[in-house]
């Protein structure tokens, strides 16, 4: 549905401030390890001077338990089209440069525009529930995320929602990614039992 520029102005902010800060499936993990890991995700907020609109933030991850460094370092850059909330992934050049960034956000201050790889294929349509204040962020219709790394070229059906589960309570964010074999349709590695679920552990939106 498409909104006022006033309307997509605030439902922008507002999920910048839910996206903003570490998230962690703990509980999840626990209640079932044999199919979700455990996982920390960081939505780290970039300078403002990367991206001339919208919100851009640095994004990575580690499985707890294993004690191996952080991994899938990228950008993420919210914005509208045509007063339509959208979510533009980015890959990095020397992503392994940037690894701990998330914990060290010192360290991305120096990130320019040269730094990123555009991913075309990789934009989320990002939809607003104003009454339960929940956001929902799914590539269009039967498209996957495509990329390059070195010489083989990965698909991904990427997708997100975030919110309170009820009012006044914590931020959850619910991660549906998961990479897939574009010849067969089948899932290569991710949730196939449902979304990660990660609880908002501390917050990030005064940076």
């Amino acid at each position: 549905m498409a909104l006022t520029s006033e309307a997509t102005s605030a439902y922008l902010a507002q999920l910048a401030k839910y996206l903003s800060g570490e998230f962690d499936n703990r509980q999840q993990s626990l209640a079932d390890p044999t199919w979700y890991l455990h996982l920390r995700v960081w939505n780290r907020p970039l300078p403002r001077s990367l991206f001339t609109e919208g919100y851009g933030f640095f994004i990575e991850q580690i499985s707890v338990a294993s004690g191996q460094a952080p991994y899938r370092q990228r950008i993420l850059h919210l914005t509208t089209q045509s007063n339509q909330l959208w979510g533009q992934y980015y890959g990095l050049k020397d992503p392994l440069a940037l690894r701990g960034s998330a914990t060290q956000p010192d360290r991305l201050a120096t990130l320019t525009q040269g730094d990123l790889i555009p991913l075309p294929t990789c934009g989320l349509q990002i939809e607003y529930s104003p009454a339960v204040q929940y956001f929902t962020a799914r590539l269009p219709a039967d498209t996957l995320c495509s990329f390059t790394y070195g010489d083989t070229t990965s698909y991904v059906r990427l997708g997100f929602d975030i919110g309170p589960q009820k009012p006044g309570g914590p931020v959850i964010l619910r991660v549906y990614d998961r990479g897939i074999d574009p010849d067969t349709g089948k899932t290569t590695w991710g949730p196939q039992m449902g979304p990660f679920q990660l609880v908002k552990q501390q917050s990030f939106a005064a940076e």
